[in-house]
C-alpha cells in the first residue's frame, strides 16, 4: 500500500490514477496519523515551496514524514515534493525544508527559457532502483524553475541537460526523488512508479 500525501499543493488525481492503472494499491491522506502507519510514501507537489512547507508543518505531516523516513520506509518525492525533502530552498527567500536529503534548492541557471517546461531526455548517472529497465536517453516531462543541488553530487542518479545540468532524480538511502513528473511521462513514467511500488528495503 502506497500513501500519497495531499497537502493541497499537488495534482493528486493524476498520480493516483497512474498507480490505479498499474494495479498498485494506494490511498490519499491529509492527516499525519496515516503517515505514521504508512508502508511507502509519495510526496508530490506543485507551486510555492514555502506555502507547501507551511501546510506540512501545520498538519503535523512534516514531523510524521521525517519520523517514518528515519525508520527506513521508501519515500518518493515528485517535483516540488522532491524539493521539499531537501534542507532549504532559495525560492522567494530562504526557507527551511524537511532536511531529509542534505542539500539546497536553487533557481536554474541557464540561458534557456525559465520555467523549464516540456519533454527532456534523461542521463542516468547513478544507481537508483527507480530506473530498473530504463536507459539513458528516455524522455520525461518537466515543469519547474528551481532544482535541487545535493550536498554530495553522488546523490544525483539522473540529470537532464537544459543549458546546464539539472538534477532530474536523486537516491539517498530509502529516499528517492524525481524533478520530472512520472505520472505525466507516459510509459517511462509508469515504469518508474511501478519500480517504486516494487521496492523492498
Amino acid at each position: 500500500m502506497i500513501t500519497i500525501i495531499d497537502h493541497g499543493y499537488a495534482n493528486i488525481a493524476n498520480i493516483k490514477n497512474a498507480f490505479d492503472h498499474l494495479g498498485i494499491d494506494c490511498n490519499v491522506t491529509r492527516v499525519s496519523e496515516d503517515i505514521i502507519s504508512a508502508e511507502k510514501i509519495v510526496l508530490p507537489g506543485v507551486g510555492a515551496f514555502s506555502a507547501a512547507m507551511e501546510r506540512l508543518e501545520q498538519t503535523g505531516i512534516a514531523d510524521a514524514l521525517k519520523f517514518r523516513a528515519m525508520q527506513g520506509i521508501p519515500v518518493l518525492g515528485i517535483c516540488l515534493g522532491m524539493q521539499l525533502l531537501f534542507t532549504s530552498s532559495e525560492e522567494n527567500g530562504n526557507f527551511p525544508g524537511l532536511d531529509i536529503i542534505p542539500g539546497k534548492v536553487e533557481k536554474i541557471k541557464t540561458q534557456y527559457k525559465i520555467p523549464h517546461i516540456g519533454w527532456n531526455d534523461l542521463k542516468i548517472v547513478g544507481c537508483n532502483p527507480l530506473f530498473t529497465g530504463i536507459s539513458s536517453g528516455e524522455f520525461v516531462y518537466f515543469v519547474h524553475s528551481f532544482h535541487c543541488i545535493p550536498g554530495k553530487m553522488s546523490l544525483r542518479s539522473a540529470v537532464a541537460e537544459y543549458g546546464c545540468k539539472i538534477t532530474a532524480a536523486v537516491s539517498y538511502r530509502n529516499i528517492f526523488g524525481t524533478q520530472f513528473h512520472p505520472e505525466k511521462s507516459q510509459n517511462t513514467g509508469l515504469r518508474i512508479l511501478k519500480n517504486f511500488g516494487e521496492i523492498k528495503l
